[in-house]
């Protein structure tokens, strides 16, 4: 059964993806990140690329041929087949189509109203169908 974490009060969400990156890449991990729109899917590239001077993380969007030999995959498409299912990273508001193929998820929430509170429907979705979950709450300073 998918292991679900849920990040909440982050924020910057694409800054804190790109950690939460770093430190699954440093434990070998494969990660799908799933992004709400392509735009949202562009500014995570980006930002993948230039968060950090020291560190490497490669990464593709989904379309890419070399998606299969990438460790980290990008995709606003939730519908898609991807090439691993180690960790699944949420950054949109809506619950992931195939998140239960996932051994693990992590639901990045925002401090935005929006977020929040779609946050909060699938947080209850996932516990009434008995999703093993956790909840780490982000310093509000």
């Amino acid at each position: 059964m998918t292991r679900i974490d849920f990040h909440s009060n982050i924020p910057d969400k694409l800054a804190y993806t790109c950690r939460l990156v770093r430190k699954a890449r440093a434990a070998n991990c494969q990660l799908v990140l799933l992004t709400g729109d392509q735009a949202e899917l562009a500014a995570l590239d980006q930002a993948l690329w230039t968060f950090s001077e020291l560190d490497f993380l490669p990464h593709v969007p989904l379309s890419d041929p070399l998606a299969a030999n990438t460790p980290v995959v990008l995709t606003a498409d939730d519908q898609a087949e991807v090439p691993h299912y180690q960790i699944l990273v949420n950054l949109s508001s809506r619950t992931p189509t195939h998140f239960a193929r996932f051994e693990r998820m992590f639901e990045i929430i925002s401090r935005a109203p929006d977020d929040t509170a779609a946050g909060r429907e699938r947080y209850r979705f996932y516990q009434q169908r008995g999703y093993p979950l956790t909840h780490f709450t982000a310093d509000k300073a």
